[in-house]
C-alpha cells in the first residue's frame, strides 16, 4: 500500500515525488511518458535555468528525482477504482493500491474533434459512467490498445452487439473474436437530435452510441469515472488541492491557471505538503 500514487511523469508530477520523499512518505510515480515538456521546442524563463530544451529540462528533472530514489516506473494508468479504505490503480502491467491519488496528467487532450457535437446525444468518453443507458443497444467504441480494451470490458456485460473503430490505426491489443473490428478511418458522425450513424471510409455503420477510448487515459476520463468535478476542461480542486472526492488530489495544468512549467511545479510541490497533511491528520 503506498501513501500516494501520483500519475503523470511532467514537471507538478515529478516533483510532487520528490517532496513526498523528503516528508518520507511512501509514493510512487507512474508515467508512460514526460508529458508535454518534452515536445516544448526551448525554454528560457524558468527560474535559475537559461536557455534549453523541453526535453532536456525533463530529463534533469526525472534524473533529481531517481538520484532521491523517488520511485518511478514507466507505465500506463488505465484505470483507477475505489478500494477498501484504498484506491486501486490499474496499469497496462500492474495493479496497485494507495491511500491517496495525485492527478498531474496534464490537460486532456483525447478528445476526437468529430464527435464533438454529438458530446452528451451518444457520444460518451466513459463506459463506467454511461454504459447502463445503452443495455441491449448497438454501440460502437472508438480506439486500439490497452485503454480501449479497458473500456470494452465494462461495455461487455450490458450489450453484445458492439464494433470496435480503431480509426485508423493497428489493433494492438487481443479482443473477443466475436467482436467486429473497423480498421477504416471515421469520416463523418451523423444523426438529428442524437448520434444514429458513423461513416468510415468504407461503409456507414448504424449505431445508438459511441465510446471514445483513444489514445491514453488522461485527467479528464479518469475524472469522468472516478465522479470528480470538472468545470471548462479543469479539475476543480480547493485551496488544498484536492478535488471533491477526498484523499484525490490534482495538479499541474490540469487544474488550469498559468499552463507554465514553473507554475506547474510549484503546484506539485503544494499538492505533496496537503498530501502530507491529508495523511497526518487520517492518522490521528
Amino acid at each position: 500500500m503506498f501513501d500516494s500514487i501520483i500519475i503523470g511523469m511532467g514537471p507538478a508530477g515529478i516533483e510532487a515525488g520528490i517532496y513526498l520523499k523528503r516528508y518520507g512518505l511512501n509514493a510512487l510515480v507512474i508515467g508512460k511518458d514526460l508529458g508535454a515538456l518534452e515536445k516544448a521546442h526551448e525554454i528560457e524563463n524558468y527560474y535559475g535555468v537559461g536557455k534549453i530544451s523541453g526535453i532536456d529540462l525533463a530529463k534533469n528533472s526525472l534524473k533529481n528525482a531517481l538520484n532521491l530514489e523517488v520511485m518511478i516506473n514507466k507505465d500506463e494508468v488505465i484505470a483507477i477504482e475505489y478500494g477498501d479504505n484504498c484506491f486501486i490503480v490499474k496499469t497496462t502491467k500492474n495493479e496497485y493500491q494507495a491511500k491517496t491519488i495525485l492527478i498531474a496528467t496534464g490537460k486532456a487532450r483525447n478528445s476526437f474533434q468529430l464527435a464533438k457535437e454529438y458530446e452528451g446525444k451518444g457520444v460518451s468518453y466513459c463506459a463506467t459512467c454511461d454504459g447502463f443507458f445503452y443495455r441491449k443497444k448497438k454501440i460502437g467504441i472508438v480506439g486500439y490498445n490497452e485503454y480501449m480494451l479497458s473500456e470494452l470490458n465494462a461495455l461487455l456485460p450490458l450489450t453484445k452487439d458492439i464494433t470496435v473503430f480503431t480509426n485508423g490505426e493497428t489493433l494492438n491489443v487481443n479482443i473477443p473474436n466475436a467482436i467486429p473490428v473497423v480498421t477504416t478511418k471515421i469520416t463523418k458522425l451523423g444523426g438529428s437530435d442524437k448520434l444514429q450513424f458513423v461513416i468510415c471510409e468504407d461503409k456507414e455503420y448504424q449505431l445508438d452510441g459511441l465510446f471514445i477510448a483513444l489514445g491514453s487515459q488522461n485527467a479528464f476520463t479518469l475524472a469522468k469515472h472516478l465522479g470528480l468535478e470538472i468545470n471548462n476542461n479543469n479539475l476543480v480542486v480547493n485551496k488544498n488541492y484536492m478535488t471533491n472526492i477526498p484523499g484525490i488530489f490534482a495538479a499541474g495544468d490540469v487544474i488550469g491557471g498559468l499552463l507554465q512549467v514553473v507554475k506547474a511545479a510549484s503546484d506539485g510541490a503544494n499538492a505533496a505538503y496537503n498530501i502530507k497533511e491529508y495523511l497526518r491528520l487520517q492518522n490521528d
